[in-house]
């Protein structure tokens, strides 16, 4: 094997395990400057009103305390988005929201001044509860990003009407807190001739400066953005977040770099979730299983401060073959944070309600759940008529059914008991569109026969460091341990977050190219910005796919709910490296599951926030939570994606576990939960009736 062809598809280790492991790697709040301040955060104890005074005075008596941020003194800001307006307006939009700071010599003085802190509120009633029936119901503009809101073709009603099966069938999921491990953080200076620099905790250093430069009127040139390493993010630190515009505006007011860190509790606040979503699927098909219609009507909240409208039924106009089909997207605006992106942000709750539809209309049909899906595999993508660049649903099911024994199941529901415990199994198909975005990049050859190589991506935990190294070995003709790839640093040039499950493809092309533009050329150094590339590219659906197994145990008695075994069977292009690979899409499985049996936002109505607001009372899976998890993959070539081949894997793991896990409890126990998380109250009660 040739050197050009060793560094992709091997199960190269971390380039910065060792960095992480011995505590070297520096997050934002780690990094060091000279006389740093600290600020923290005063939230809002009142859901929705009117601040009438702030008063700082005890909290500027305190020895230390430097200054009082708050709405009655605050420079002015450009920002478009009403979240990081910080202290513009007396207006209170929710419990929680950020309506003063302190800044301070140390911290712990900071949290001390910001208990004395007091802010006299002039109180409004507050609506804080997602009702299908609320007389504010309306239909966006658009869903995010930018896809149409509603769309219908052929006339679904009249096809569910004459179809010889049907159902009708309501899911709830509640919301979801993104809770990455290193919480929002960020340190900001400004040097003396007005620029800005940035350590923060985002996915994307570019997007970043772009938003921090226009909120506070400089030239992008003047904003820099660094973070080499983030500790996490599933979506949350996809866009500038409060935190980091309060460090600036703090660093800027006392004259001192000033560094910000959002606690635990406030990241259920100011930092995004998934929305709460109510689901209705209504399907109608043949006898023989032939979708004849698909309806799918989706509410969901958002706040009065930001729209946000998941996307969530856009994943059903693609995934399934029907001439008649249906999906609505309608919002209320509430006193409540606004919602933002979390890990398949769109496809996650989507295909949770799709894929437990259609496990309950392959019972009403008669029909094995596997079987089903394959008789409604599209040729081309339904929505668009466009071919699929590739599409391997039916060999994930089909390779996923024989390494999980799916023909040994007994299709009747409640019928393996082994003393207390009822054991059941589930299977839902999962999909991710396979995006790409232009982004920069560039390559430099050193005197000593190494090669440098820079590009403003992330790594949040995915292993992007290494990919892109192998990626760029490769291009180059080299052993990896001659390349370095450097990242995090808005100075690199334009890039895209790393979300979307779009960061391999859209920075790994870049660094393809610039680094075969070195090589071809003979030239030192070699940049390459890959817009003009990606506006050539031919009409395809491009998307990953895959399939969910999943064995349940639920015990009678107790309603506790076990998971012997989870597998996930996917085609996703090209593997860059195994070894990432498998715990990206392990990862997103067990988030998966969390989300079926553990994770709630837990909203008290009568003061307007979530109350489970640590992970100690939000619970999220553990070791212990499943005995066997497993991912693995069918080999696919699509020559229509990019020169590495390959597809995103950081979100399809997370899609169709939950349908998975609610599927597999069902055949457990013969009862079909459509609200999550599946409870122990809400199992008990379904088997044996209120207590």
């Amino acid at each position: 094997m040739s050197v050009a062809t060793r560094s992709i598809g091997a199960a190269l280790d971390r380039i910065e395990a060792r960095e992480k492991v011995t505590g070297r790697a520096v997050y934002a709040y780690e990094h060091a400057r000279d006389d740093v301040a600290y600020a923290t955060i005063v939230q809002s104890t009142v859901a929705k009103g009117r601040i009438r005074a702030v008063d700082a005075s005890a909290a500027l008596a305190l020895d230390g305390v430097l200054a009082v941020l708050s709405c009655e003194d605050a420079p002015p800001l450009e920002a478009r988005d009403e979240e990081l307006a910080l202290f513009q307006s007396d207006r209170v939009a929710y419990r929680g929201q950020i309506v003063a700071a302190v800044v301070a010599e140390s911290v712990e003085t900071a949290r001390q001044a910001e208990r004395l802190v007091r802010i006299e509120y002039d109180t409004e009633p507050h609506d804080v509860e997602l009702r299908t029936d609320h007389p504010r119901l309306y239909k966006p503009d658009t869903v995010n990003p930018s896809y149409d809101t509603d769309t219908e073709q052929g006339d679904p009603d009249a096809a569910l009407t004459a179809a010889p099966v049907a159902v009708d069938v309501t899911y709830e999921t509640p919301s979801f807190h993104n809770n990455a491990m290193e919480p929002h953080a960020t340190l900001a200076a400004w040097d003396g001739d007005g620029a800005l620099t940035l350590y923060d905790a985002t996915q994307g250093s570019a997007p970043a400066r772009r938003t921090i430069a226009r909120v506070f009127g400089l030239e992008p040139e003047r904003v820099r953005v660094v973070a080499p390493h983030v500790g996490g993010g599933f979506g949350s630190k996809g866009e500038v977040r409060p935190q980091a515009v309060l460090a600036a505006m703090a660093a800027r007011a006392v004259g001192r770099p000033v560094k910000v860190a959002v606690t635990r509790q406030q990241m259920f606040d100011v930092t995004g979730y998934r929305t709460p979503i109510v689901q209705r699927l209504r399907l109608g098909a043949e006898r023989d299983g032939t979708l004849t219609a698909i309806v799918h009507d989706v509410i969901e909240q958002t706040s009065t401060v930001e729209e946000f409208a998941e996307q969530t039924a856009v994943v059903t106009r693609m995934m399934y073959a029907s001439p008649n089909r249906r999906t609505t997207h309608r919002l209320v605006a509430l006193d409540v944070p606004t919602p933002s992106w979390m890990r398949a942000p769109g496809e996650c709750p989507g295909m949770y309600a799709l894929e437990s539809a259609l496990d309950e209309l392959a019972i009403a049909a008669g029909i094995d759940p596997i079987e089903l899906r394959a008789r409604n595999d599209p040729d081309v993508d339904p929505e668009s008529g466009h071919p699929f660049s590739s599409r391997n649903l039916v060999a994930c099911l089909r390779e996923g059914a024989e390494r999980f024994g799916w023909a040994k199941r007994d299709p009747a529901p409640g019928t393996r008991r082994d003393g207390a415990w009822l054991a059941g199994t589930g299977v839902a198909a999962s999909t991710y569109p396979a995006r790409q975005m232009s982004s920069e990049a560039s390559a430099r050859r050193e005197e000593d026969g190494r090669f440098v190589v820079r590009v403003a991506a992330t790594d949040i935990g995915t292993g992007a460091r290494t990919v892109l190294t192998q990626i760029a070995a490769d291009a180059l003709e080299v052993e990896p341990d001659r390349v370095r790839v450097e990242i995090g640093d808005s100075a690199f040039g334009r890039a895209p977050v790393a979300g979307g499950s779009a960061g391999t493809a859209s920075w790994g092309t870049a660094v393809h190219r610039a680094c075969r533009r070195l090589v071809e050329s003979g030239d030192d150094e070699a940049h390459v910005d890959t817009t003009e590339e990606l506006e050539a590219r031919e009409a395809f659906s491009r998307h990953a796919f895959g399939a969910q197994f999943v064995e349940v145990r639920v015990n009678a008695e107790t309603g506790e709910i076990r998971v012997p075994r989870v597998l996930g069977v996917f085609a996703a292009g090209r593997i860059v490296n195994p070894k990432t690979a498998r715990s990206q899409l392990i990862g997103g499985m067990t988030m998966g599951l969390g989300m079926a049996l553990l994770e709630e936002g837990v909203l008290d109505p009568r003061f307007g926030d979530v109350v489970n607001h640590d992970l100690a009372t939000y619970h999220v899976p553990v070791y212990a939570d499943v005995e066997e998890i497993d991912a693995v993959w069918v080999d696919e070539e699509d020559e229509h994606l990019n020169p590495i081949g390959s597809k995103g894997i950081g979100e399809i793991g997370i899609v169709g576990t939950a349908a998975a896990v609610t599927n597999a409890v069902h055949h457990a126990t013969g009862v079909r939960f459509r609200r999550l998380p599946i409870r122990l109250d809400r199992v008990v009660e379904a088997l044996h009736g209120s207590p």
